[in-house]
């Protein structure tokens, strides 16, 4: 008996002293990244009583007006490669604003990210943005009436969820964000929807976007959905892995190609057909990855694709 909780109080203390290491790099990595979301951006965006929402705009040259596309980050926060996109993707004429939904939190550290999304409200994620749509309405180089919103992986899955809940964004991109499949709920979309997945995401399987999918087109939702072979989750990097080409170039210009269908005079036209296979669409099991996607990346979405199932 001695020794079972001699061996018990061995694991107890093992348990609690990982807890203590883990939430101490926390606390760490938190108090290293100060300043570093300042350093980013260069606007403060009003946000009523609430903080100032810090974001990075990119805009084309001349005075407009422009259509404006949203570009919200992953679950690390607001880091350089989605400042890098923002300058890229403003080439093209738009401007592109980067809001941080962190408040001042950014991180290479999973323990952080996962912390910090998890402990984000999502009411406090949609006010930002927001303020951010409200503060863009009202400049006199954007045109208010092309507006989009794209994200990656968390910030695909808070696209999709405010696009729905927002008339005024016309245009949804998601790149392997967590998905909404309900049609009743889908509906409320005014704008076609382009979702860019890797074959291979161990976190969001194929067959929940092709739920996705046909969840969009039951609702009557302009959709292009793509799957790319061989690639995992989070595939699209940096702008220089971008402009090698690969998966990762033919998605962006899938991007540019949809933005420019969907802010054009005649509307958004699906340009290719994409068609989920038979292979792509089957089962895939449950694992640690998609857990800690589905529950950390957005509650929200979350809670709509365990219901699906």
């Amino acid at each position: 008996m001695r020794k079972l909780i001699s061996i018990a109080s061995w694991t107890v203390g093992i348990i609690v002293g990982f807890v203590l290491v883990l939430v101490a790099s926390i606390v760490i990595d938190r108090a290293m990244a100060v300043g570093k979301v300042d350093n980013m951006t260069n606007t403060i965006i009003p946000n009523g009583t609430n903080p100032a929402v810090r974001a990075y705009v990119s805009k084309p040259d001349g005075e407009g007006p422009f259509p404006v596309v949203i570009m919200v980050h992953e679950w690390w926060g607001l880091k350089e490669e989605i400042v890098g996109k923002a300058d890229e993707l403003a080439k093209d004429g738009y401007v592109v604003i980067a809001p941080d939904v962190m408040r001042g939190n950014t991180t290479s550290w999973i323990p952080t990210a996962i912390y910090q999304v998890s402990s984000t409200p999502t009411t406090q994620i949609d006010s930002d943005i927001d303020s951010v749509l409200q503060w863009a309405s009202n400049q006199s180089f954007v045109d208010r009436n092309r507006i989009a919103i794209m994200g990656f992986c968390f910030g695909g899955g808070t696209a999709l969820r405010y696009g729905i809940q927002t008339p005024a964004i016309k245009a949804t991109a998601i790149f392997y964000g967590s998905a909404i499949t309900d049609p009743a709920i889908l509906k409320s979309l005014n704008g076609p929807v382009l979702g860019i997945f890797g074959a291979d995401d161990t976190m969001i399987p194929v067959s929940e976007v092709a739920a996705l999918e046909a969840g969009l087109t039951a609702a009557g939702i302009p959709n292009e959905i793509t799957i790319y072979e061989g690639e995992g989750h989070a595939f699209i990097t940096s702008v220089e892995e971008i402009k090698k080409g690969g998966n990762q170039g033919k998605a962006w210009q899938q991007l540019r190609t949809f933005l420019a269908s969907s802010f054009s005079a005649q509307g958004y036209t699906r340009v290719r057909p994409v068609a989920l296979t038979q292979q792509n669409a089957i089962h895939q099991d449950w694992n640690v990855d998609r857990l800690v996607h589905l529950y950390v990346c957005n509650q929200a979405t979350a809670r709509s694709a365990f219901r699906d199932q």
